[in-house]
């Protein structure tokens, strides 16, 4: 008696849901225009490194999105502690030298580390912990810093010179 071979998953494909650069979600060219829906996304948010693709989870469904810039979003920041608050609920803290400037829009990007991967994905910061970090921002002779988790961190080269235009 032979035993059949367990069946394979199938290789996830995308299947026409877009996590744009500004947060907004689309299917097949389509506004998801339903709250709940929109934020059951942004919590479902998942990367798999083995396979360099986002996903989102929704009970058992699973199905690979495409994102235009960033997975993740900082919702809010605490400037006190250095944390971030994400749009799938998570929280981590900020790292100063991974700031860079969308070339899209000008928005503040960050890296973060993700549980299930070595590799930190870009989080994109939404305007008011955008313009909170920024509020913060002081120069000096040594360039351009801002205040977070009760110390100065200088802004890298990059972000300053995005800034400055």
């Amino acid at each position: 008696m032979t035993t059949a071979a367990p069946p394979t998953i199938p290789p996830l494909r995308p299947f026409g849901l877009i996590l744009h650069h500004d947060g907004r979600w689309t299917h097949e060219g389509q506004p998801i225009r339903n709250r709940k829906l929109r934020e059951a996304f942004d919590r479902g948010v998942r990367y798999l490194p083995d396979e360099d693709v986002f996903v989102v989870t929704l009970g058992r469904f699973r199905g690979q999105i495409e994102v235009e810039e960033a997975a993740f979003f900082v919702r809010s920041i605490d400037l006190a502690t250095g944390r971030l608050m994400l749009s799938d609920g998570s929280e981590e803290t900020l790292d100063p030298s991974t700031l860079v400037v969308s070339s899209r829009d000008g928005a503040l990007l960050c890296r973060i580390p993700r549980a299930e991967s070595a590799t930190n994905v870009l989080a994109r910061f939404d305007p008011g912990p955008h313009a909170e970090l920024l509020l913060t921002a002081e120069a000096d002779d040594s360039g351009i810093s801002v205040a977070c988790g009760g110390l100065r961190y200088s802004l890298p080269d990059a972000v300053v010179g995005e800034l400055s235009d």
